[in-house]
């Protein structure tokens, strides 16, 4: 299980997040730690991958200027800078 924190850095960034600004959850759903990060849960690094895909291709059609575009981009940052993450697209080329 690969386990992918999204600290709570703003107020856009919450469990309901998902649901408010029609995001989809990743594969194997969320967390949320005692602190309120919310914990992003995959089976692997693949389907990390493929969710951060799925990601980037909606963060194209939204709009610059609105909040689910924030959001979309911390999520796509913090799985992208994960370190088994990152190893798994070295390890791919």
């Amino acid at each position: 299980m690969l386990k992918i924190n999204i600290p709570r850095g703003s107020a856009l960034i919450s469990l309901g997040m998902f649901d408010e600004y029609q995001i989809p959850k990743p594969p194997n759903g969320t967390d949320e730690e005692i602190n309120e990060d919310v914990i992003l849960l995959f089976e692997n690094e693949q389907q990390a991958v493929t969710y951060l895909d799925q990601l980037e291709d909606l963060a194209d059609e939204v709009d610059d200027d609105s909040p689910q575009k924030d959001i979309l981009n911390l999520l796509i940052t913090s799985i992208a800078d994960d370190e088994f993450v990152n190893t798994f697209l070295e390890n791919e080329d």
